[in-house]
């Protein structure tokens, strides 16, 4: 099949070239743009409570102002607020209200906080309906730019924070962070193809090819999204840049290093594209079968913003895929030996190399090998166990020097941190008679005695006096685990215990979402992780006829993922002292490191099992594979790590852990997994790995024998004796 598309492509590429134009230019022009979120409450299913409660509000209190932003006053000299500086707060409230700002529906002075010290002007604001809408965003942006001349003349500084402000500082920092990680990758990429090729035109090639497929595989995302209503997270755009042209690089380069082999057995260049594609195709076309089946498990998951990352990235890979096995073949069969210009390196392979001493001692002592990368990997899994989930996207994610955040840290001086973002609670009429007033006072009183509540308004009634509303205001920041802890643990199981009969409660917010997002996530580790696995050893068994290597093969990448979430809660939370990691990064991980890990150790169990096949012992056979694959392993390893690297530019810790975490881990799976782990333990399992199917017998005549002993042993350089 794969020896067929080769000659295909190598005969007729102009055409393949022209296809891929006139279907880029097509999908581009076609399709809408690629829109995000950041809105955690838009992402969970209906049946969560916070979600429900959400429903309430806008059914029984449509007019009720939501708090789109908090402006923070303080002495400039940081004394306490006297009555001029009050008289100055009030003033300048009047006046920004008065500019009838868009979007703005009040602002409305508060209270100075007990020790003097802030007082705040609440910003009302619609709620917000759709993701997409940037109005409030703008307000922000109008009055920050009208406090300025406001402040002349006083002794007051002020600063603008609330879920409002915050979006834009956000929305600021991720189109930085999406021109900084665009540049890194491409940066990252030409210098290291440069380094490993030698060759302008190979350092340019991914770069170029990619460049065209990228903007065709956002098209299509996009469009699927539309098609299927899927909102997408506010970081699938830097995900997708280092995906498209990281796993791009990777199939190019497995491709290439294969090319250069073939030309250096003696091939001519077009029969070596053909070549390198028959021996490559398969086990690309399976690598990213695993990378789109784990990719698409994530649809089983329950948040939306997972169910929308899993098919964006699969089609990504198909995409890169496709381009792989047809344009890349096309390209570089009409360039033929030129692209390696002008090194010479392609016509003979160096001797001594590191890869084929590595190979040489793996083919001596497996069982040596097989043990010490399994202890490094299983030492570091032991940080994993100190691993917390962080659910603050927005605030996480934010530099400490965006004024929402330093405003925020300026109103915790006077104020509970959940000033910012109270949680609410609905008392409702379970049988549509009117909430007593005097049932509606005291669970009043009984919410304020919750340890974790700082202060609880007076209820609020509907029109019809059905339901009552309550802010609550939490003593801790709404994203905290001892917020977190406040409503899962004691707010909602009293709310619930405590309710009036004949009436339900129901605890909403933004503190609220996060403990529903939690539990979600919790029932997603326990069906997305054994889908995804399942499916790739499917996938692996498939490939290799075995039923034993897809098991072992899975333990491998298991300790990857185990010593990639160690390593990355050592260095984040205790060596960087962070709150946590990212809720949802386990999952990313565990699909990036199994899915890409498998991918390398599919290019290296296939050349394992060819080296079977041309009659080598199990050693000699991991000895030679480790010699040839290491290279293409090695190289495409450290270029897709260093494109996810450039997510640490974005200046955020959410970018920056996951940046860390999955080039941490995709080195891990290059370097221990595919070029140690798993060559040495297929040595050591023998041709019992391949069982019941038997791939490594010999072919063509070559003696027809189940276990294959007429390799030769490995000299000191890796060279077959």
């Amino acid at each position: 099949m794969f020896s067929g598309l080769g000659r295909f492509v190598v005969r007729r590429p102009w055409w393949i070239i022209l296809a891929w134009v006139v279907a880029a230019g097509a999908v581009i022009s076609l399709a809408p743009s690629l829109t995000s979120s950041s809105d955690e409450a838009s992402f969970l299913p209906d049946h969560y409570e916070s979600i429900r409660a959400a429903d309430v509000q806008e059914s029984e209190f449509p007019t009720q102002q939501n708090v789109g932003a908090i402006i923070v006053f303080q002495r400039s000299d940081g004394g306490k607020l006297t009555a001029a500086d009050s008289a100055d707060v009030t003033r300048i409230s009047k006046d920004l209200q008065a500019k009838k700002i868009p979007e703005v529906q009040a602002v409305v002075p508060g209270a100075v906080s007990p020790n003097k010290l802030v007082r705040t002007s609440v910003v009302a604001m619609p709620k917000i309906t759709d993701p997409e809408d940037t109005a409030q965003q703008d307000a922000v942006k109008d009055l920050r730019s009208g406090l300025k001349p406001e402040l002349k003349g006083t002794d007051l500084s002020a600063g603008i924070t609330g879920s409002a402000a915050q979006a834009l500082d956000e929305s600021d920092a991720s189109a930085r962070a999406g021109l900084l990680v665009g540049v890194g990758t491409i940066v990252i990429i030409v210098v290291l193809l440069l380094v490993i090729f030698r060759s302008p035109i190979i350092a340019l090639l991914p770069v170029v090819l990619i460049g065209l497929i990228s903007p065709m595989a956002t098209g299509l995302i996009a469009s699927a999204n539309k098609a299927f209503d899927m909102k997408a997270d506010s970081s699938i755009q830097e995900l997708l840049t280092v995906v498209l042209f990281g796993v791009g690089t990777d199939y190019i380069l497995f491709l290439l290093f294969r090319y250069r082999e073939a030309l250096r057995a003696g091939e001519d260049p077009k029969g070596g594209m053909v070549h390198a594609v028959e021996r490559v195709g398969e086990a690309i076309t399976s690598a990213a079968g695993a990378v789109i089946v784990a990719f698409a498990a994530l649809t089983l998951s329950s948040l939306g913003m997972l169910r929308s990352m899993g098919p964006a990235l699969a089609i990504a890979v198909f995409v890169t895929l496709l381009a792989g096995l047809t344009l890349v073949p096309a390209v570089v069969s009409l360039l033929g030996t030129k692209v390696f210009w002008p090194s010479k390196s392609w016509q003979r392979e160096p001797q001594g190399t590191g890869f084929a001493r590595l190979g040489a001692s793996i083919a001596r002592k497996p069982a040596i090998w097989a043990l010490v990368s399994a202890l490094f990997m299983g030492a570091l899994t032991l940080g994993a166990l100190g691993y917390k989930a962080n659910f603050d996207l927005a605030g996480s994610s934010l530099p400490k020097d965006k004024e929402s955040m330093v405003a925020l840290d300026n109103l915790q001086k006077g104020f509970p941190a959940g000033t910012t973002d109270p949680t609410s609670v609905y008392l409702t009429s379970t049988d549509d008679a009117p909430v007593p007033a005097a049932r509606a006072a005291a669970f009043r009183g009984k919410l304020d005695g919750v340890e974790g509540v700082g202060e609880v308004s007076a209820p609020r009634l509907s029109p019809d006096r059905t339901t009552a509303s309550y802010s609550v205001v939490l003593s801790d920041p709404p994203a905290s685990d001892k917020a977190l802890a406040t409503v899962k643990d004691r707010l909602r199981p009293l709310a619930h215990e405590d309710a009036p009969s004949g009436t339900e409660a129901l605890v909403g917010g933004t503190t609220a979402v996060y403990v529903d997002i939690n539990k979600a996530v919790d029932r997603d580790y326990s069906v997305v992780f054994p889908v995804a696995a399942l499916a790739i050893m499917v996938i692996l068994g498939l490939l290799l006829r075995s039923l034993v290597a897809p098991w072992y093969l899975m333990l491998s990448v298991a300790l990857g993922f185990g010593a990639t979430l160690g390593a990355t809660s050592l260095l984040f939370q205790q060596i960087g002292s962070q709150p946590g990691l990212m809720f949802m990064l386990p999952v990313i991980m565990y699909l990036f490191v199994v899915a890409l890990g498998t991918d390398y150790n599919i290019l290296m169990v296939s050349r394992l099992r060819e080296e079977a096949r041309e009659g080598r012992t199990p050693h000699d056979a991991a000895g030679t594979a480790v010699r040839h694959s290491g290279p293409t392993i090695g190289s495409a390893g450290v270029i897709l790590a260093g494109t996810f690297a450039t997510l640490m530019l974005a200046g955020n810790s959410t970018l920056s852990q996951m940046g860390f975490s999955l080039s941490f881990g995709i080195l891990v799976a290059a370097f221990v997994m595919a070029m140690i782990f798993t060559p040495a333990l297929t040595a050591v399992i023998g041709h019992a790995a391949w069982w019941p199917g038997h791939g490594d017998r010999q072919r063509d005549g070559g003696g027809g024998d189940e276990r294959p002993d007429g390799g030769a042993e490995l000299d000191a350089d890796g060279v077959r004796r």
